[in-house]
């Protein structure tokens, strides 16, 4: 097979022992190194690994490169397990209580010490409690660290091990050297102190990675775990891995719905609010579709499922989130080349710290003290978490708002939009026109409906449904139509009666040389009205004009409002549609859209889309239709309503689900401010270590001190992350 050719396989698992940046990019350059690997994406925030590789590479060669690293595959949850990172419990609170129990009374003649007082702990006493802090629950970072160095790098637990070792065994030197002489001065509360502090950074950051994911765990909430399936025998109660496409689904009042179906009997209102973001329940009639996880709130419903399981909506929703936490945003990777030699430049850093003060000064017990000052102060383990914690906030207030984001990079990208491109129909407008206007040529009065409903018969194209509906209600006959096939962009051909007929625009008139001049002024009168026009011509013989049909279509209620709220975060709006220019201009002109491209084929809509971008500004294309998905690619975000196509939202990085355009505006939002907290975060990871290092260096930091900074910074960007999760929509 050719693997330049051959389609990638997607391998995602739990990671365990990662515990800061750089050893994600260990783990990373791991995963790379296996024959038929083409990308890896490693996040810390997540602890998730995802690999995309040929066929042929074999998951046990992955795993035995992440072991070989020095690090483990975990166990990979099932799909009702809680998303977000491998240890999902977190990390145990008893080591830190114990820690803190152990290293209180060594801290104890510190605090004295500021109010005049001379506390003197036996030394052997001293030792007695520093011994299991060290060795018994700072264990984890002796057997991480060793790891790291078999493997030739270095990660947080390392230098944490070394920095806390050389305080220790200081301590013990001292001990034994003045065993005679009374209790010199030891250093065991700063190893105990350090360790206990790196521990308890370490549970406050597992607690806060777990709330990141506390969109994917409400989501997963939403799975119903029994559906009430309806038997010729009656209703039973199966577990939903049991229910089939097909199957009749029984929902009481107050229940989940348990599967993706269609309402075939009753009528409720059904709260979608964890699903859309939609805060009012919705209306729900026969014929209706529902989603699994919403819960019917009032009236009994028979649901004829569609799909359960891994193609439920509910499903891909989840992993569309889960998906966009596991990837990279750029930005990250500009922080993945710093880790990469970060730990080895802080061993440089700390040797010479040690060489430099005890050389200069001959006091090598403060030279070993800044040293380890260095190396506790030097954690990268912030660095690691400042992206993706933030990302992993962002996208789970998106879905909150129904937005859903496919991955770290549109998100990131979101945030410096410069252009929103709207389709109309189904966009901007209802999508549901209605035929307002059946304008005959003389001597077609009969056949104009009757032939158009022929020729849309099997289209599913909103202006075909509104042809049929007006047909069925003038009780007009079906009349059958041959050779039926779409013309791209134009319209549709078919032959009726013996007539070959064509239905479309303006344009595919004048192309097949109708004349149109006999309804021309009221084709005009419409379309200044904003209705859109379609033409029919017969052209058996030589092109005859058969007739006009002109529809409306309604803009949506929040469009308006969308469109200001674009505008008043500096975005320009462009409406991009095939319609007639007059309908363009009206709807345009309503919704205060800045720019109007009115009658573009679908082909050319890329091209315009392409035509925005340039200059370099970021153009962001938002559509619903099968021909709106080459745009949708095009643009730097492409944005689909999930009340569209398939072909839509495949093509697009970010999905609404709700059909509002203000969710628009929120997702360039919610961008722009996670974009921020991205910033800020890897600011202030990095101002810990630019202004730590260096006092430090200059013997200005205690060891104490230094480990309290360093539990801070993760702390601090995992907090900093969280607040997004209190975003509220402008105005």
């Amino acid at each position: 097979m050719n693997t330049a050719t051959a389609t990638l396989i997607k391998h995602q698992f739990p990671i365990e022992g990662m515990t800061c940046a750089s050893c994600v990019g260990r783990v990373e350059k791991a995963l790379k190194a296996v024959a038929g690997v083409k990308a890896v994406s490693v996040n810390l925030a997540t602890e998730r690994a995802t690999v995309n590789a040929v066929p042929s590479t074999l998951a046990a060669s992955l795993v035995a490169a992440v072991q070989k690293a020095g690090y483990s595959v975990g166990k990979e949850p099932s799909a009702d397990h809680l998303a977000g990172p491998a240890r999902s419990r977190g990390e145990p609170w008893w080591p830190v209580a114990l820690a803190a129990v152990l290293s209180v009374p060594l801290v104890l003649p510190m605090i004295a010490m500021l109010f005049g007082a001379d506390w003197t702990i036996n030394g052997w006493l001293q030792l007695a409690l520093a011994t299991p802090v060290q060795f018994w629950l700072g264990a984890r970072f002796y057997r991480a660290g060793w790891k790291a160095l078999r493997a030739g790098a270095g990660n947080m637990d390392l230098l944490v091990a070394l920095g806390t070792s050389a305080g220790y065994g200081l301590s013990v030197y001292l001990l034994f050297k003045h065993v005679d002489h009374g209790t010199p001065h030891l250093y065991f509360e700063a190893s105990a102190v350090i360790i206990t502090l790196v521990l308890l950074g370490k549970w406050l950051e597992s607690r806060a990675k777990r709330q990141t994911a506390a969109a994917i765990a409400a989501l997963n909430a939403l799975k119903p775990e029994v559906a009430r399936v309806r038997m010729p025998y009656g209703d039973v109660d199966v577990a939903i891995e049991q229910v089939k496409a097909g199957d009749l689904v029984v929902v009481r009042p107050g229940e989940r719905i348990p599967v993706d179906g269609v309402v075939t009997i009753g009528a409720s209102q059904v709260d979608e609010s964890l699903i859309t973001g939609e805060s009012l329940p919705v209306a729900k009639h026969a014929g209706d579709k529902v989603t699994g996880g919403a819960v019917n709130a009032e009236g009994l419903l028979l649901v004829e499922t569609t799909a359960v399981g891994a193609e439920s909506t509910l499903s891909r929703i989840v992993r569309m989130v889960e998906s966009a936490q596991a990837k990279k945003a750029p930005i990250q990777r500009i922080v993945d080349k710093v880790s990469a030699v970060f730990v080895p430049v802080v061993l440089l850093i700390a040797a010479l710290t040690l060489l430099g003060w005890g050389l200069a000064t001959g006091d090598w017990e403060q030279a070993i003290l800044n040293a380890v000052a260095v190396l506790v102060i030097a954690c990268p383990c912030a660095l690691g978490l400042a992206t993706p914690t933030a990302i992993m906030a962002g996208t789970g207030v998106a879905a909150r708002q129904g937005i859903l984001i496919k991955d770290a990079e549109a998100l990131e990208v979101a945030h410096r939009i410069h252009t929103v491109a709207f389709d109309k129909t189904g966009t901007l407008t209802e999508g549901k026109p209605t035929l307002v206007a059946a304008l005959a040529a003389p001597g077609h009065e009969d056949t104009l409906l009757s032939w158009s409903a022929a020729l849309q018969a099997g289209s599913e194209h909103p202006l075909a449904r509104a042809v049929m509906t007006a047909a069925e209600q003038a009780g007009l006959p079906l009349l059958s139509a041959a050779k039926v096939s779409a013309v791209p962009g134009r319209g549709m051909s078919a032959e009726v009666q013996g007539r070959a007929l064509r239905l479309g625009s303006p344009r595919y008139m004048q192309e097949l040389g109708v004349d149109t001049a006999a309804l021309g002024e009221a084709a005009q009168r419409l379309a200044n009205e904003g209705r859109t026009v379609s033409w029919l011509a017969d052209v058996t013989a030589s092109p005859v004009l058969v007739g006009m049909l002109a529809f409306g279509d309604s803009p949506k209620a929040s469009a308006a409002a969308a469109v200001k709220s674009l505008q008043a975060l500096g975005v320009r709006t462009v409406m991009v549609t095939g319609d007639n220019l007059g309908s363009a201009l009206a709807v345009g002109r309503a919704l205060g859209i800045d720019h109007i491209e009115a009658e573009v084929l679908p082909a050319d809509k890329a091209a315009i889309v392409n035509r925005l971008k340039e200059g370099g500004r970021s153009v962001a294309m938002v559509g619903d239709g099968i021909n709106d998905a080459p745009a949708l690619a095009s643009a730097d975000v492409g944005i689909a309503m999930s009340t569209g196509t398939d072909v839509a939202m495949h093509a697009a990085g970010i999905t609404l689900m709700r059909g509002d355009p203000a969710l628009v505006a929120d997702a360039i939002d919610i961008s722009r401010r996670t974009y921020r907290k991205i910033r800020q975060n890897l600011f202030w990871a990095f101002a810990y270590n630019v202004i730590g290092i260096p006092l430090a260096v200059a013997g200005l930091l205690k060891p104490v001190v230094a480990g309290a900074a360093m539990a801070l910074s993760s702390v601090s960007v995992v907090s900093n992350a969280l607040l997004l999760r209190g975003w509220q929509r402008r105005g």
